[in-house]
């Protein structure tokens, strides 16, 4: 009777072992910079291994993500468009922005460079260029951070912008959003992610915009590499900057607050920042730690 209830307990014991193994899970939703750079597969790991919380990733445009974050689908955002996500904590969506790393944007082109602005200090200069000679533009035109930071150096750059309204889904809700764009045929916005915008510009020999991480992984990271090349860079006006915000409780009290908390929390601690400031692809430094210690 005793080795009958022992071989019992033991069963019970091997039975609840997985569930009382199991680790808290939190919903990220994030740029596909973040994703395709490589970093997430290297930070990720990190973060679990210390905290025993695995993050499950939503990769995709920023203003996507952020909507992800406004209709309290996801635990926590990682994004770049510092505006916007400044909005995301005033409405009350967020707890706080914290300004967790940066890199760089570069505008690429072919390696024929048909509008003569390799080497340009300025961005907005070389895209002035770019208009006045009508040569083709890929635009991500997925409301990405990208996106939305291509559109911004246009208005820097003086280049006549037409404005347009599309209408989105936010916290449930079908809503208007104004947008401006440059207008005319050599110009293509096409809805896409970064990879699918760097195919399209290299098919047409165009122009793009894209983030230094994910151009560096599709230039020397891959069997069949882009043959873009870098035509602007080190411009400030280029440069990315990254926050994490944890989805306020008060708004969506499911969200797993204390978890995505310390998510936050880690990515801002030394730890996170040298695994941040360590990750570098094909030798060279992707993302610059931003948190102050």
């Amino acid at each position: 009777m005793k080795k009958t209830a022992l071989l019992l307990f033991a069963l019970a014991m091997f039975l609840l072992a997985p569930a009382a193994l199991a680790q808290e899970t939190i919903k990220m939703s994030t740029t596909t910079s973040t994703q395709d750079s490589g970093l997430l597969e290297v930070l990720l790991p990190e973060f679990t291994k210390d905290t025993g919380i695995e993050v499950q990733v939503l990769a995709k445009g920023t203003g996507a993500a952020i909507r992800d974050g406004v209709d309290g689908n996801v635990d926590v955002i990682f994004v770049h468009d510092p505006e916007r996500e400044a909005q995301f904590v005033a409405d009350g969506f967020g707890t706080k922005r914290y300004a967790v790393m940066h890199n760089d944007f570069v505008l690429l082109g072919d390696p024929s460079d048909p509008a003569g602005i390799k080497g340009q200090k300025s961005v907005a200069a070389a895209l002035k260029t770019i208009a006045d000679k009508k040569m083709e533009f890929i635009s991500r035109g997925d409301e990405s951070g990208t996106h939305f930071k291509e559109l911004a150096l246009w208005k820097i750059s003086g280049v006549p912008m037409e404005k347009s309204v599309k209408k989105v889904q936010q916290a449930g809700k079908e809503v208007e959003v104004a947008t401006e764009a440059p207008a005319g045929a050599w110009y293509l916005s096409i809805g896409q992610g970064m990879g699918k915008t760097l195919i399209m510009a290299a098919e047409k020999k165009a122009y793009t915009l894209s983030d230094r991480g994910t151009y560096i992984a599709q230039k020397f990271g891959i069997a069949d590499p882009t043959p873009l090349e870098i035509i602007v860079e080190g411009d400030e006006d280029l440069f990315n900057p990254y926050g994490v915000i944890p989805v306020n409780p008060a708004k969506y009290p499911h969200v797993k607050a204390e978890a995505a908390q310390k998510f936050a929390d880690w990515l801002m601690s030394e730890r996170g920042q040298k695994v941040i400031a360590d990750y570098k692809l094909q030798g060279q430094q992707v993302f610059y730690p931003d948190a102050v210690k």
